[in-house]
């Protein structure tokens, strides 16, 4: 008889996954986490000096693509690769792509981009999986879901150390330093990887295609030349009616690339096996509702950045100074005369006859709306935290908060009140919503355009966030190893970040069109309300997926 008893402990397999995860998830928030900076930093600073409307459009494109390539790469490494080997091919690649962006010119920034975009393709989607499967041992299942939940602490570990490696070296050095630091985190991970390789290589199993699965050859010919051509009619459509469908040329192809690959994993589920069905059923109910949980998650990269730069009182006080100056946390600014882009009174870049921003002489651009009795004084400098700390925030709350939420949980089964999944999962979005009806209050607490508001207003949403993200993003991960059929694990985690992709962008669309909200209050209104009707759908699904979860895994 086959022993099912509980492994104690955790296999050091987990320990594996999670340092290459963290050292991975380093160097992508590193980048991620001052990309926007450096798009708006004018030339002559080293940056790229694009308006803030460009910038937003750009980044929203990365995060779409960075989330869209793991479908084919999850794919790739179920039918044929493997996930080990997958695994190290993408973390070449984005070695490469944070390494080339230290180089100047933007055709180098395009194929670093590029670089990353592929390999995140098939690093991202397979240590997730490999994860997954190791756990898929019958004495090892009941832990699946606190593996996950370690994992996700690696995660943020990672995500919130970069940020101070990145403040110091570009404050000190340059944009190029910083990232190159990506770089070194991730050929960190890729040592760990493959020098502990064969304590994970457990979970690296091909699954055989089954009948009903599409051949790899028909998937590029009915679903990746499709999405080119989708993509190309989008890239076109300003041609042919004078104007963008979804505000940018960039929005139109990603949206209609996107649509043979959304008719590919509705195909999946239509043409399954019954038993699978359900499974597939529930995965693809919660990762429809969950896109505006996403879209949240990554005005993180857009509009928050653009708050913490410019509509946040980022002052360190004297006191403070002495100590974090050394670690390069600070900026400095002067009321001195300078050379700065024009702006009106709400802070939107005055192009001139070419697209180019215009530039004039002035104060540096943080005090437009910082009261003069507040300003240094001439010849002065005034220390202030770098804007890319205050990510940082969310990955803190993380690591801290993930003892009290399992504890909590913990003692509400005990209680016998325990909630299962799919509940977690409606609540999560409810407090996710709550933390942008935390910016609404932020807006209404000052008129922006004259005065900055508390960094205690940034502060709290990234803590109300953190905790609806703990009920969604990690279980959502052990979701899709739970629910989906074992040859399609990878695949479906493809469908899991295909759908990060969607927000990514839909976050950069909304990111694009922050200048043209005179009143920033109904921006985060529109998030919120998303939010909220988003966990009404969820609360009235939770019945059903509950079933489902629990006659497929035999827990709630």
């Amino acid at each position: 008889m086959e022993n099912t008893a509980v492994r104690k402990g955790h296999p050091k397999a987990l320990y594996v996954l999670f340092m290459t995860e963290m050292w991975e998830r380093f160097g992508y928030y590193l980048m991620v986490g001052i990309f926007f900076l450096y798009l708006i930093d004018p030339r002559k600073h080293g940056g790229k000096g694009f308006d803030s409307t460009t910038a937003s459009d750009i980044v929203g494109s990365y995060i779409a693509l960075v989330y869209l390539t793991p479908f084919i790469g999850g794919l790739i490494a179920d039918r044929f690769l493997g996930y080990r080997k997958a695994i190290v091919i993408g973390g070449i690649l984005m070695a490469c792509g944070y390494f080339g962006l230290a180089f100047p010119g933007d055709m180098a920034m395009y194929i670093s981009m590029l670089c990353i975009i592929v390999g995140n393709g098939f690093f991202k989607p397979n240590i997730s999986t490999l994860l997954g499967n190791i756990y898929n041992a019958p004495d090892l299942k009941p832990k699946k879901d606190v593996a996950y939940n370690i994992f996700y602490m690696g995660i943020n570990i990672g995500a919130f150390f970069c940020n101070f490696v990145a403040a110091y070296l570009r404050n000190y050095y340059g944009w190029g330093y910083a990232f190159a630091a990506a770089g070194v985190g991730m050929v960190i991970a890729l040592v760990v990887f493959i020098s502990m390789m064969k304590q994970v290589k457990d979970g690296d199993v091909v699954k055989p295609v089954q009948k009903e699965d599409m051949p790899l050859s028909k998937v590029f010919g009915y679903v990746f030349f499709p999405a080119i051509i989708t993509g190309a009619i989008g890239w076109n459509m300003t041609k042919w009616i004078g104007h963008p469908l979804l505000h940018t040329i960039t929005n139109d192809a990603f949206f209609f690339a996107c649509i043979p690959i959304v008719f590919f994993y509705g195909r999946l589920y239509f043409t399954a096996h019954k038993d699978d069905k359900k499974g597939l059923g529930a995965l693809f109910s919660f990762f429809i509702v969950s896109i505006v949980f996403w879209v949240i998650y990554n005005q993180n990269s857009t509009a928050l950045t653009i708050w913490a730069d410019q509509y946040t009182n980022r002052s360190m006080p004297e006191a403070g100074v002495k100590w974090t100056k050394p670690f390069g946390m600070l900026q400095v600014v002067s009321s001195d005369s300078m050379t700065v882009e024009k702006t009106n009174s709400h802070f939107v870049d005055i192009l001139d006859a070419k697209g180019n921003t215009q530039e004039i002489k002035g104060t540096d651009l943080y005090l437009q709306n910082l009261p003069k009795e507040q300003w240094p004084k001439t010849g002065e400098k005034q220390s202030l935290i770098s804007p890319e700390l205050y990510q940082s925030a969310n990955p803190l709350y993380i690591v801290l908060l993930t003892p009290l939420v399992l504890g909590f949980f913990g003692f509400m089964k005990r209680k016998k009140f325990e909630l299962n999944t799919p509940m977690k999962i409606a609540c999560g979005m409810v407090i996710a919503g709550l933390s942008s009806l935390t910016m609404y209050f932020a807006t209404k607490s000052t008129n922006i355009y004259v005065d900055k508001t508390s960094m205690a207003w940034l502060l709290s949403t990234y803590g109300i966030f953190s905790v609806g993200e703990l009920l969604i993003s990690p279980i959502g991960l052990s979701m899709v190893s739970k629910l989906a059929p074992a040859r399609l694990t990878a695949l479906m985690m493809g469908a899991w970040f295909l759908i990060n992709s969607m927000a990514g962008k839909i976050s950069g669309l909304m990111g694009s069109l922050w200048d043209q909200f005179d009143d920033k209050g109904n921006y985060f209104l529109i998030l919120f309300f998303s939010a909220l009707g988003s966990a009404v759908i969820l609360f009235f699904m939770v019945p059903r997926l509950a079933r489902v979860v629990r006659e497929m895994t035999g827990s709630n």
